[in-house]
């Protein structure tokens, strides 16, 4: 992984953690979520994926862990997550305390059909083997369940000078080629755009979250680099290059 990408998964997340768990237990989703975790997604794909009482649910580039926590709030399921950068499996474990694996997206340390659901969010566009990934859920998710994605999709292919480093944006077409390739077919899917916003007690956690991470880490460069890489995210989504899309696939 890139040290931009080091940075924001890595070094920032040990920072998040750590002051969710000084604001306390109603910031720890909130902050767990930061950039990939918006509830309506995550109560479509809860929904799209079927996720109950004693079901497995693996998150795939789980991050610091929000989004898993969000799904146990909502349904009893049985949480695994697996993430790349050794910061973050340490911050979900520490606000969370769910199994967390090191591992690669592109190469999970799964048995096969061990799992019966995935999600992978915002994920796909961190890696530049973007079938690797689907066919890794696809190995890992047993019959007949579901794989849920949160992706941002490039409209037209962009330069590296476009792209925020570390990042390998999809476009429509590959995605759909990549979706196919691994086995999987789009059951339904929805633009992040046409989400609800954010709840303003929610949103308002975050918000002092990040005014406490500014705060403390402001002056440190991983702070600045991953300011800049969400600083690029954010101009590429408003001016339409980028788009976000959520997409519950089934097995083949």
């Amino acid at each position: 992984m890139s040290d931009a990408m080091s940075a924001e998964f890595d070094t920032v997340a040990e920072w998040t953690a750590a002051v969710a768990r000084d604001l306390g237990p109603p910031y720890h989703v909130p902050a767990g979520c930061r950039g990939s975790g918006n509830p309506a997604a995550l109560d479509w794909l809860i929904g799209e994926l079927d996720l109950r009482r004693g079901k497995t649910l693996l998150d795939c580039g789980a991050g610091v862990g929000g989004p898993a926590a969000y799904a146990v709030g909502r349904q009893p399921v049985t949480p695994l997550l697996v993430e790349p950068e050794a910061g973050a499996c340490r911050a979900a474990r520490s606000l969370f305390g769910f199994p967390t694996v090191q591992g690669s997206a592109d190469a999970l340390p799964f048995a096969d059909v061990s799992v019966d659901a995935a999600w992978c969010l915002g994920v796909v566009c961190t890696t530049p083997d973007h079938d690797a990934v689907l066919r890794e859920l696809r190995r890992v998710v047993r019959p007949p369940g579901r794989i849920g994605l949160l992706v941002f999709v490039a409209r037209t292919p962009l330069t590296d000078d476009e792209t925020p480093e570390g990042n390998h944006f999809p476009t429509p077409g590959s995605l759909g080629d990549a979706v196919a390739a691994a086995g999987l077919t789009v059951v339904s899917r929805l633009r992040t755009s046409d989400l609800p916003e954010m709840p303003g007690e929610w949103q308002d956690r975050v918000d002092r979250v990040d005014e406490e991470l500014e705060r403390r880490y402001g002056d440190d460069a991983a702070w600045q680099v991953a300011e800049r890489q969400s600083g690029q995210m954010g101009d590429l989504l408003a001016d339409g290059r980028i788009f976000g899309e959520v997409l519950s696939l089934r097995l083949s």
